[in-house]
């Protein structure tokens, strides 16, 4: 642990941990990617605590529920710690302004970009934000909090600006 607290690998969850899918909500839907076990192994062996973020705005539009959301998390922890892999936890965003639930249609500090996951995650894990990494695959998730290096792996959303192909890649840039 670092002067200010423990490091994290945070991981955006559809297009890093799994393939992504339009609005998955269970674990049918799920596909994991080829190196998340690995990445996460190997950044665990380092000393990094993992954290899933997530925005899901999904809840927001009305296509599932924040209990269909908690649940697939669960199952998906489940799927993570069979895999040698602990995550330490998973935060989402249910938020999006154009919700049609009325409850969710608001302006959200948790939805990525913003940093609001990120600041809970450090509050309630001691974590030492200018020590950890973020791994998105859009520019969405360059989150808006100085010292917090984020990492962008190409997908289908980044024409440019990505830094890295792989989630291997990523591994090796742990290392550094």
């Amino acid at each position: 642990m670092g002067a200010k607290g423990r490091r994290a690998l945070f991981l955006d969850r559809d297009g890093v941990v799994n393939e992504d899918y339009h609005y998955p909500c269970m674990s049918a839907h799920i596909t994991f990617r080829p190196g998340i076990f690995e990445l996460c192994r190997k950044a665990a062996r380092l000393g990094y605590m993992i954290f899933v973020v997530t925005n899901q705005a999904g809840v927001a539009k009305g296509k599932f529920t924040e209990a269909d959301v908690r649940s697939l998390h669960a199952w998906m922890r489940a799927e993570f710690e069979k895999q040698g892999v602990s995550i330490a936890e998973f935060y989402y965003c249910p938020y999006h302004i154009d919700g049609i639930v009325a409850e969710y249609a608001i302006d959200s500090d948790w939805r990525k970009p913003k940093p609001g996951m990120f600041l809970q995650a450090a509050k309630d894990h001691l974590i030492d934000l200018t020590a950890s990494v973020m791994v998105g695959d859009k520019e969405t998730d360059r989150i808006e909090l100085p010292g917090l290096k984020c990492i962008i792996v190409k997908s289908q959303y980044t024409t440019e600006g990505w830094d890295v192909e792989t989630l291997e890649e990523v591994g090796e840039m742990l290392d550094a």
